[in-house]
């Protein structure tokens, strides 16, 4: 069916004849499904994790990659240059971390002190509470008595917040690696992804429809996580300026925080202004100062999140927030913090496939922070259409130069 030219849909798949199972049946076997495809998801987490981290990031680095491509650089030159230039990036942000975290777990017993001190003047103050508190302690059973813990120290099957550290440090640094490398042959093997997944259709007008699929997930991670990435370095340094003129201490890592925290949407506000206003009580005296610490915070992820996100990230790649919350609740769940980063680039790369995959509509309707997604429809071998796509500079261009190869073989009025 003709429609207007944003874009080709994927083939619909359909079954001959009609099912005789029951719909309460299907949806059963549906819930079967999703319930152990979450488990397997969660199971999986350590190779799922950073396979999921380099595809995102591949879509991410492609355009460069064709970019200089086009230029003559060759691709292996260029998978080198982007695995490098993340590896070296991460490795000074560690770096630049190492030393206030090294500081704060040194003094982690003063810190101790100092908040159990904090929290006794508190209580001292609020003397009605308090009186009401040990009524209400003393009308409980007496059976279980222990001796009292340290005011800070969290521990998980009696290990310590170090020891945690500690024991997941060599996990993360070799899932960053595996990363890296599986980003770096993905990316110098050039289109041969793009290729191999073309060539699984078998009409022109659904190799095509993939294909500039492929491109617009391109181009909405690309124009995403670059806006996001920006407006969050420029947050950071906000936070650690405004932390230095409160002379908080380690001023830097607070701006190291608030750049990576804000990837995670709602929660990781939430978690800098809570950290802020822990490590004030510390170092500042009474309630009030540390409580204009963490409202500084506040107002500064509360200015970023209500203005100026909104104002420079196109609003076809804004989100239901509820959607994204629960997203980020879920990927929370399955794969800790780093899926709450990849939460919402995973709803961009649905958002995008729902316009493109026929009974997805209704999905990508639900997905979006607007206006329900147009629908593409239009028409459009394997290796010429992935070769010719890849001399164009963005996925307009890419439609507008892959549209030669579909012309004649439609009839005329198809497109």
């Amino acid at each position: 069916m003709p429609g207007p030219d944003k874009g080709f849909l994927f083939p619909r798949f359909s079954a001959e004849g009609e099912s005789s199972v029951p719909r309460l049946a299907n949806w059963a076997v549906i819930g079967i499904f999703l319930i152990l495809g979450f488990s397997a998801i969660a199971a999986g987490r350590d190779f799922l994790m950073p396979v999921t981290m380099a595809v995102l990031l591949f879509f991410v680095f492609t355009p460069l990659r064709r970019f200089a491509e086009r230029r003559g650089v060759p691709d292996g030159l260029t998978a080198a240059g982007i695995t490098l230039s993340i590896l070296l990036s991460v490795a000074v942000i560690a770096y630049a971390a190492s030393g206030p975290i090294s500081r704060a777990m040194n003094n982690m017993p003063l810190i101790s002190y100092q908040l159990e001190q904090k929290f006794d003047s508190v209580r001292d103050s609020l003397a009605d509470l308090r009186d009401a508190a040990e009524r209400i302690e003393n009308a409980q059973t007496e059976d279980d008595q222990t001796g009292e813990a340290p005011a800070i120290r969290i521990e998980e099957d009696g290990e310590t917040t170090l020891g945690m550290v500690v024991k997941t440090a060599p996990l993360l640094l070799g899932q960053t690696v595996f990363t890296l490398i599986l980003l770096f042959f993905m990316i110098a093997s050039g289109d041969l992804l793009y290729l191999k997944i073309v060539q699984s259709f078998d009409r022109m007008r659904d190799k095509r429809g993939a294909y500039l699929a492929l491109r617009e997930i391109e181009d909405s991670l690309g124009n995403y996580l670059g806006a996001i990435t920006i407006i969050n370095a420029c947050l950071g340094l906000a936070i650690g300026l405004s932390m230095w003129a409160w002379g908080m201490p380690g001023a830097l890592l607070f701006g190291i925080g608030g750049f990576v925290l804000n990837y995670i949407p709602y929660l990781g506000a939430i978690m800098g202004v809570a950290i802020s206003g822990l490590v004030a009580l510390v170092v500042m005296p009474g309630l009030f100062w540390p409580a204009m610490v963490a409202l500084t915070y506040l107002g500064l992820t509360s200015l970023e999140g209500q203005i100026i996100t909104p104002y420079f990230v196109s609003r076809r790649l804004q989100m239901n927030t509820v959607v994204v919350f629960l997203a980020v609740a879920l990927w929370a769940w399955l794969w800790s913090v780093l899926g709450m980063v990849i939460a919402v680039p995973v709803l961009v790369v649905m958002r995008v496939l729902a316009e493109h995959v026929p009974g997805w509509e209704k999905f990508g309707n639900f997905l979006a922070g607007d206006q329900p997604p147009a629908l593409d429809e239009d028409e459009a071998e394997a290796k010429e259409l992935v070769e010719t796509g890849a001399e164009a500079e963005d996925e307009p261009a890419a439609r507008a130069i892959t549209r030669e190869l579909v012309e004649p073989e439609e009839p005329s009025g198809s497109i």
